[in-house]
C-alpha cells in the first residue's frame, strides 16, 4: 500500500516537471506523458536555415589574371596622378630655340623669339660641316616688295668671334643667297659664305638640339616674324629654308618667299 513518502515524492516530481523547458516531457492528470514543442518561429524575423551543401563552392581565384593594383587605382579614377599632369605640361611647353645675343621685347614687355625646326638645324649643321665653319649662321632679312607686300630674303653668313660695336656698319650687305635647289641633297658651297658683322639691333637664336644651327635677325625683321618657324622643305620645286607658321601673316604666294601681314 502507499505510504506518505510516496505521495511526497510524486508530487515533488509534478513541481519539477512543471517548471521544465519547453519541448520536454510531463504527465497530464491521466498520468500520460505530454510533450511541449517550441513556439513556432516567424518567418520574416528568423528565416528557415538552409543546409550548408545547397550552396556551390566559389570558383578558384586566378591571381595571374588579376590587373596590378596599380593599373586598378587608374581605372577607378580615371585620372593621371598629378605629377604625369605636371610633367607633361612642362615638356609641352618648353622651347627648343633660345636668343644667345641681344634678345629683343615686344611692346608689350614679352620676349620675341622664333622656332627653328628639326630639320632646318640638321640641314644648317650638314652646311657647317662640309664648309668646317662652326660659326656659319643663317641671317633672314624682310623687306618691302614681292606680290603680297613683303618678302623675306636669305643668306649665309659667319658670326664674328665676339660682337663687334654698333657703331661698326658693313660696306655692304651680304648678297641674298637663294636656297632652292633642285637636288635635295645640294649644299651652298664656301664660296657663298660671307664674313658679316653684328649689328646694333641684330639678334642671334640657337636651336637647343645640340646641332648649333643659328639664325640672324635684325629688329625690324624680327618683329614681323616673331613667333614664326625656320624649317627647310624639300618640294618637287627644290628645296629650301622657309618661314612657316607665322602668326601674323594673313596670306603668301606659293613659293613662300612673299606674305602679308594683318594692318
Amino acid at each position: 500500500m502507499p505510504t506518505d513518502f510516496d505521495d511526497y515524492s510524486s508530487k515533488t516530481d509534478a513541481n519539477i516537471l512543471q517548471h521544465l523547458s519547453p519541448g520536454t516531457a510531463s504527465n497530464n492528470d491521466h498520468g500520460n506523458p505530454v510533450f511541449f514543442t517550441e513556439p513556432e518561429r516567424s518567418s520574416k524575423l528568423d528565416p528557415p536555415r538552409r543546409h550548408l551543401s545547397n550552396f556551390a563552392p566559389p570558383p578558384p581565384l586566378l591571381d595571374f589574371l588579376l590587373p596590378p593594383p596599380s593599373r586598378c587605382l587608374f581605372a577607378r579614377t580615371g585620372k593621371p596622378t598629378r605629377s604625369l599632369r605636371r610633367t607633361f605640361t612642362s615638356s609641352a611647353t618648353r622651347q627648343h630655340t633660345r636668343a644667345i645675343h641681344n634678345p629683343q621685347k615686344d611692346e608689350d614687355g614679352n620676349e620675341m623669339h622664333i622656332e627653328i625646326t628639326p630639320r632646318a638645324s640638321n640641314r644648317l649643321k650638314e652646311i657647317m660641316a662640309k664648309d668646317s665653319n662652326p660659326s656659319l649662321a643663317l641671317r633672314i632679312q624682310v623687306e618691302s616688295g614681292g606680290c603680297h607686300g613683303f618678302q623675306y630674303l636669305m643668306s649665309l653668313t659667319t658670326l664674328p668671334s665676339l660682337p663687334i660695336s654698333s657703331s661698326t656698319i658693313p660696306l655692304e650687305a651680304p648678297p641674298a643667297l637663294n636656297t632652292s635647289s633642285s637636288d635635295a641633297n645640294a649644299m651652298p658651297s664656301g664660296s657663298a659664305v660671307e664674313k658679316g658683322v653684328l649689328g646694333e639691333d641684330d639678334t642671334v637664336f640657337e636651336a637647343e638640339n645640340g646641332s648649333g644651327a643659328k639664325v640672324v635677325m635684325d629688329g625690324p625683321s624680327l618683329d614681323l616674324l616673331k613667333g614664326s618657324k625656320v624649317d627647310f622643305t624639300m618640294e618637287l620645286i627644290g628645296s629650301q629654308f622657309k618661314i612657316v607658321d607665322n602668326p601674323l601673316a594673313t596670306s603668301s604666294c606659293g613659293c613662300g618667299t612673299s606674305f602679308d601681314i594683318k594692318a
